[in-house]
C-alpha cells in the first residue's frame, strides 16, 4: 500500500505542480496584461499631456490672434477717424474756397466799378479841360 499511496502522492503533488504551474502562468499573464494596461495608461497620460500642451498652444495662439485682430480693428476704426477728418477738412476747404472764390468776384466787381468811377472823373476831366480850352480861346478871340 505504500506504493499506491506514493504513486497517489506523486500523481498528487504532480497534480498541484501543474495546478501550481498553471496558476503561476496565470499570475504571469495576468502581471502582463496589467503591465500593458500600464504602459496602455502611461501613454495615454503622454498623449494626454502632449493634448494638453497643444491646447494650451493653441489658446495663447487664439488670444495673440484676437489682441491682433483688435489692434487691427483699432486702427480701421482710427483710419476711418482719421478719413472722416480728412473728409470734413477737404469740405471745409471746398466752403473756404468758394467764399475766396465769391470774394475774388466781389473784389474784382468793386475794382471795376471804381476803375468806371475813375474813367468817368477822368473823362469828367477831361471833358471839363476842353470846355476851359474852348472857352478860354473863344474869349482871346473876342479880346482880340
Amino acid at each position: 500500500m505504500s506504493d499506491i499511496s506514493t504513486e497517489r502522492d506523486r500523481i498528487e503533488a504532480e497534480r498541484s505542480r501543474q495546478v501550481a504551474e498553471h496558476e503561476r502562468a496565470n499570475d504571469e499573464q495576468t502581471r502582463s496584461v496589467e503591465e500593458e494596461g500600464r504602459v496602455k495608461a502611461e501613454s495615454s497620460r503622454t498623449a494626454a499631456e502632449n493634448f494638453r500642451v497643444l491646447a494650451e498652444e493653441a489658446r495663447e495662439f487664439a488670444e495673440r490672434l484676437r489682441r491682433e485682430l483688435e489692434s487691427v480693428r483699432q486702427e480701421r476704426e482710427a483710419l476711418r477717424a482719421a478719413a472722416e477728418e480728412a473728409r470734413h477738412a477737404a469740405e471745409e476747404a471746398r466752403h473756404a474756397a468758394e467764399e475766396a472764390r465769391h470774394a475774388t468776384i466781389a473784389a474784382v466787381a468793386a475794382t471795376a466799378d471804381a476803375l468806371s468811377s475813375n474813367l468817368t472823373q477822368m473823362q469828367f476831366l477831361e471833358d471839363a479841360r476842353n470846355t476851359i480850352r474852348q472857352l478860354k480861346k473863344k474869349l482871346d478871340d473876342d479880346a482880340q
